[in-house]
This record gives structure tokens, C-alpha cells and sequence, in this order.
């Protein structure tokens, strides 16, 4: 079984008492040193690099014929180190679960069972609402185990969000928290989704007793009853769909990117090589699980390390709380976007110890070097950036045996022949900026999605001609490192220049007073567009909002980089639009700018 500790009954302020829930098996906390990692061996022909030219060189998978990441990683993991410890879950609430490969294989074929007991099965759709919640975990591999279809989702959809996506991918089941919100805009969406047959609502674990709303089913009574698992005759294809993120939409309406069974396997160099973990780390990465990070970070390329897996359940992220989590569990390996870092570093480390931890990285959205300088400065850590996107992993990173750049992505990550193209077609020299994009012409590398889902127009238009065109604007320097300049819309063009928001607002992150900004283009007659600037200040320099402060940062700007970029607008907010991912909305500031 796995046992819950919860606040208020357990020894966390309360009398002492534990709940025990059926399927699975608590063992004391294991750090279990796996010298000869025998998973990474059955998919890699060398598992060990020494430099930047060996991985290059001789990075190759060995693919099966049926790939399966449930049975054919976790499952194996419970066979050869059933007392590894798999998952630490905290939450706010003070609940703690720590649960063993053993016991989570345990879990996963129980609510493999329970699924096909509602009558999921094999190419399903299923959408998951469950924020943080420990059931998102089961509820992915049980999915796996099954050929269902994941959908990972945010809980601050509303009902219409909710409606267009079980329509465009034809959604079958929704599984969420029984959260008030989220449960009355489900249950409003499914009067406009003809396809929806099952609603599955989850407490948290302090609160597994509470009643859920008429018409859904209730994960807490009915998981524990669920009858033995029977491992389907045929589950999957390598091609067959596991996974479907709705783009976060930084611009536009959400597109459907599916992946196929592969896309797991492409996770082990964001595990394994990036996050450079092994069975002795304890990795932390913040990511809902509505965002396609948290499958980078929190699921394949970690538990192939053998890693342990930490969670934090929280609602709202506050820096102290993230890092006094940090302290107390001895985080060994961290990941979060940029977002992230720049509010810790606003903290006063001296307050918690981070001696456990040992190696961070970055994703997201590109990384300003004054924010890596401060973070390096503070811990002596160096974060080591990487670059993807929903339809793909991990396509650019810095390596272990890369030093980094700050501010740089990194160098291609061998799995991907990556190319920087001019908008004509042709190579970008060294210096020149350029679109990043995927070679196809010999196949679909590992880790690249198959599409977007009932939209051959949209896939044409981004992957053609044996390439997939990332959007994404960046310029190579002499020695291979890729530096990230802007999406191809955010990318402005001033008297003729082109202006990339990033070099800007890497500049102005320079600046004590900042803390987040955002550079977009606003239009202009004699310009064509100028720049502008939206600045979140730093707490003690709000009550210096003004002309003045304008006036010292466009100087700032002309002072750390070329002049002719300088924001000639600059507005001062309490906070930037961004999506539940934390990249900034640059799209949403322009759409208010042009009203």
C-alpha cells in the first residue's frame, strides 16, 4: 500500500495517525547508488561519453520493435531494484508519499484496471486536470499500459477551453481534482462535447472523503475496488499516439501536438545527459502537469536515470516555499524555467541550506546572463540552459561536458540534425541570425511528434520539404553554441534593423530595478515599429517609477548593448501576462498595445 502522512494527523502539528491506502508498498526513504544502469544499456549502443565529440559521434538508439514506457521501464524497475524509492510527493497540505518501483507498478496496474473498468481502452482520449495531484503520475503509465490517449490539461481552463479541446481531439474521459471550479466548468463543457462518457473527479488526499459532484465518478471510493489488472493482448505500436499536449498559446488558438511511443524514449538524454541524473538523485522539476515540461522533468528521462522524482503540490508558487522544500528533502537536482530563478534570486539564501543540491537547469524560455551570474554567484552552481518545444525534446542543451555560455541554449542535441536557416532557404554563416529547424530527410528522429492532430494544413506549413521549422529565431556563434533571439513574430523590425526582444531584455535584466520585463514592437509611422518595454521593478524601487527611472534604463540599455535597440516606450506593471507555463505573453501585450 502507500501511506499518506497528513497535516493535522500526523506528527506535523497534529495527533499522530496515518492513513493507508491499498496498492502499494512504503519503504524509509532509499538512496540506492546503481553503478551499472542496465535500463539505459538496453537503448543506448554507448552509455558512456567523455566529451562533446564522443556524444556527437556515437549517441545511437536501439529501438525496439514495440516500445512501451510503463511496462518497459517501470515495470522493469520494479523487477530489479523493487525497493528503489520511484517518487517523493509532498504537498502544502503536509501530505507526504513515498513510494517504491515496486509499489508504484503495484498502483499503476490497479488503475490500469480501474480505467478499463469505466470502459477506457485502447486509443481513448483522456484528459488530465490533476494540477500537482499524486494521481496524475498513476493515471499517465496506467494510460500507457492500457494504449490510451493522455491529454494533459490545466486547471484554469474554462468551460470553452474545455469544450474546444474534447472536440478537436474527441475526448472520451475527463479525469480532474474535485475542485469546485475546475468540476463546474467540466461539468458545463460536456452539454457541448457529444464524446464525453466519463467524468472521474480526485480529491486531494486530506480531503479523499469529501463528496464529488453528481455524475462523476469517484477516484478514492472506487480505485481501491478495482479488480486485478490483465495486461491487454495488443496495446500499442510504436507509431500508435500516446500523448497530446494542447500548445500553451503564446499566439493563437492551441494546436493539438500528438507524439507517438518513441517520444519517451527521446526523454532519456533530457534525463539522463541534461539533467545528468543517476539512481542518486533526488530531482525537482516546477512544472504543472498541464505543461508539456513536466513530462520532461517529472516522468520519462528521470526514471530512466533510475532518479528519484520529487514533488511539490502547491497552488501558488512563492521562491521560500519552493526553496524551504529544497532544504528540507535535500534536493540533489533542479530544473525551472528562467520565471523561477529570477524570484529566487530576490531571496536571502543565507536563510536555507541548499548544500544537497548539485546541479541545476533551465528551460522555457531563454535565459537572461545577469540572472545565471547572480544564481552562480549565490550557490556556485552553474545552470545549464536547454531549448525544445511541445512537439519535440530536448533539441539544444548545454552538456555536462559543455561548459556554458551564459545566456546560450547550448549546442544540438545528436538526436536532432538541426539546421539554421536564412528566411530565403539557405545556411546561416556564424553570426547570422536564422530559423532554427529540424532535418527529417532521413526519417523523423526519436522525440519529434508526428503532427498536429486532425490538422494536415497546420502540419504543412511547419514541417515540409524534409524539415520541421521550429519558429524559433537564433544565430550560432565560432564555437557551435546556439543563442536564442525571439520567436519569428516576436522578432521587431525598427528602421530597417531587426531586433530580437531577447538581446533587449537581457540588457535591461542587467539593471538592479528589474526584476521581469518584456520587449515587444509597437507600431510606428516613421519607424515602421519601435521598441517598447514592459518592466515588473524590484520592491524597493517602485516608489522610483517615473521619467527619471525611464530615462536611466534607455541609457542602461544604449550602455549594454547597441544603442539603436534602446526601448523608446517603457511601462511600468505589476505583473506580465504569462500562460500556466510561465512563458511571458509577449502576443497578449501587443493585442492591448494595437487596440
Amino acid at each position: 500500500m502507500y501511506k499518506v502522512v497528513s497535516a493535522g494527523v500526523s506528527g506535523i502539528g497534529g495527533q499522530t495517525g496515518i492513513s493507508d491506502l491499498p496498492a502499494g508498498r512504503l519503504l524509509p526513504f532509499l538512496k540506492t547508488n546503481i553503478q551499472n544502469n542496465k535500463m539505459i544499456e538496453r537503448y543506448l549502443t554507448q552509455t558512456q561519453f567523455s566529451s562533446e565529440e564522443d556524444f556527437r559521434e556515437h549517441l545511437h538508439f536501439i529501438v525496439p520493435d514495440t516500445f512501451n514506457f510503463a511496462y518497459d521501464v517501470m515495470d522493469e524497475w520494479a523487477k530489479e531494484a523493487p525497493d528503489k524509492l520511484a517518487l517523493l510527493w509532498t504537498s502544502e497540505r503536509g501530505e507526504e508519499v513515498k513510494t517504491t518501483f515496486a509499489g508504484f507498478k503495484e498502483q499503476t496496474d490497479r488503475t490500469a484496471a480501474y480505467f478499463l473498468s469505466l470502459g477506457i481502452s485502447r486509443g481513448d482520449k483522456v484528459m488530465l486536470i490533476l494540477k500537482r495531484h499524486y494521481q496524475w503520475w498513476l493515471a499517465m503509465m496506467a494510460l500507457c499500459k492500457i494504449g490510451a490517449v493522455a491529454i494533459p490539461a490545466t486547471h484554469m481552463l474554462t468551460k470553452k477551453d474545455i469544450v474546444y479541446r474534447n472536440r478537436r481531439a474527441s475526448v472520451k474521459a475527463i479525469i480532474c481534482v474535485n475542485d469546485e471550479y475546475v468540476t463546474t466548468q467540466v461539468r458545463q463543457s460536456v452539454l457541448e462535447s457529444p464524446t464525453v462518457e466519463v467524468l472521474v473527479a480526485v480529491n486531494s488526499m486530506v480531503q479523499r472523503d469529501s463528496p464529488v459532484p453528481e455524475g462523476f465518478h469517484d477516484w478514492h471510493k472506487e480505485w481501491p475496488e478495482a479488480p486485478a489488472f490483465v495486461r491487454p493482448e495488443e496495446v500499442n505500436t510504436n507509431g500508435d499516439t500516446m500523448l497530446m499536449y494542447f500548445t500553451s498559446g503564446t499566439s493563437g488558438e492551441p494546436k493539438m501536438v500528438a507524439h507517438d511511443y518513441l517520444y519517451a524514449l527521446g526523454h532519456l538524454v533530457t534525463g539522463v545527459f541534461w539533467h545528468n541524473l543517476d539512481g542518486n538523485g533526488i530531482h525537482l522539476t516546477v512544472a504543472d502537469t498541464g505543461w508539456g515540461k513536466a513530462v520532461w522533468g517529472k516522468l520519462y528521462g528521470q526514471w530512466f536515470a533510475g532518479a528519484t522524482v520529487f514533488v511539490y503540490d502547491h497552488e501558488k508558487f512563492t521562491a521560500g516555499k519552493i526553496m524551504r522544500v529544497m532544504e528540507k528533502y535535500r534536493v540533489t537536482s533542479f530544473c525551472a524555467p528562467p520565471t523561477i530563478y529570477r524570484f529566487m534570486i530576490q531571496e536571502d539564501f543565507a536563510k536555507y541550506d541548499l548544500s544537497a543540491l548539485e546541479y541545476c537547469t533551465t528551460a522555457g524560455e531563454a535565459l537572461e546572463p545577469a540572472v545565471y551570474q547572480k544564481f552562480f554567484n549565490l550557490t556556485g552552481i552553474r545552470m545549464m540552459e536547454g531549448f525544445g518545444q511541445t512537439e519535440t525534446t530536448m533539441t539544444l542543451g548545454t552538456f555536462p561536458w559543455i561548459k556554458p555560455k551564459p545566456g546560450s541554449m547550448g549546442k544540438p542535441n545528436p538526436q536532432y540534425d538541426i539546421r539554421l536557416l536564412k528566411p530565403d532557404g539557405s545556411v546561416c554563416e556564424d553570426g547570422e541570425k536564422g530559423e532554427i529547424c529540424i532535418d527529417t530527410s532521413a526519417g523523423k528522429p526519436i522525440g519529434l511528434f508526428k503532427g498536429y492532430y486532425r490538422d494536415p494544413e497546420l502540419t504543412e506549413r511547419a514541417w515540409h520539404d524534409g524539415l520541421y521549422y521550429t519558429g524559433d529565431i537564433a544565430w550560432r556563434d565560432e564555437d557551435g553554441y546556439y543563442w536564442f533571439v525571439g520567436r519569428a513574430d516576436d522578432v521587431i523590425k525598427s528602421s530597417g534593423y531587426r531586433i530580437g526582444p531577447f538581446e533587449v531584455e537581457s540588457a535591461l535584466m542587467t539593471h538592479p530595478a528589474v526584476v521581469e520585463c518584456a520587449v515587444t514592437g509597437v507600431p510606428d509611422v516613421v519607424r515602421g515599429m519601435v521598441v517598447k518595454a514592459t518592466i515588473v521593478l524590484a520592491d524597493e524601487w517602485r516608489s522610483k517609477a517615473g521619467d527619471a527611472l525611464v530615462k536611466e534604463l534607455q541609457n542602461h540599455v544604449k550602455h549594454e548593448t547597441a544603442p539603436y535597440k534602446y526601448p523608446r516606450i517603457i511601462e511600468f506593471v505589476d505583473a506580465l501576462p504569462k500562460t500556466i507555463s510561465g512563458k511571458i505573453r509577449r502576443v497578449e501585450i501587443r493585442e492591448r498595445d494595437n487596440r
